[in-house]
């Protein structure tokens, strides 16, 4: 079992909330959304099903921004450029081991997760 004490919780910041809940409104069998925060202050996220699949497309944004920038323009937000990636569960949250399973499906192993 692994140690609670020692997992990095990455949790939504107020102005991602409100994406998240649009997200979730057109989406309604996601059970979550993965949140992907690139070092650029661009974000990825998307709704996950509770199969791990895709439950809407990808948005992508840039807080108080009318546009992504320039390299997220180029690159599509490269996952080499990612600092932060978690799923933010919608409530009651699916039990540990499917957020797990569904977690390294959608966003690889992490050793901060």
């Amino acid at each position: 079992m692994k140690d609670k004490k020692n997992k990095k919780v990455l949790r939504a910041e107020k102005y991602e909330q409100a994406m998240i809940e649009g997200i979730l409104e057109g989406s309604p069998e996601g059970i979550g959304v993965v949140v992907v925060r690139l070092e650029c202050g661009c974000r990825k996220m998307a709704a996950v099903g509770k199969d791990g699949e895709p439950a809407s497309k990808v948005i992508m944004y840039r807080d108080h921004a009318t546009s992504i920038c320039d390299k997220c323009k180029e690159d599509n937000g490269s996952y080499m450029r990612v600092t932060e990636a978690f799923i933010h569960w919608i409530d009651p949250a699916p039990e540990e081991q499917i957020q797990e399973e569904i977690y390294r499906k959608v966003l690889g192993s992490n050793p901060s997760h």
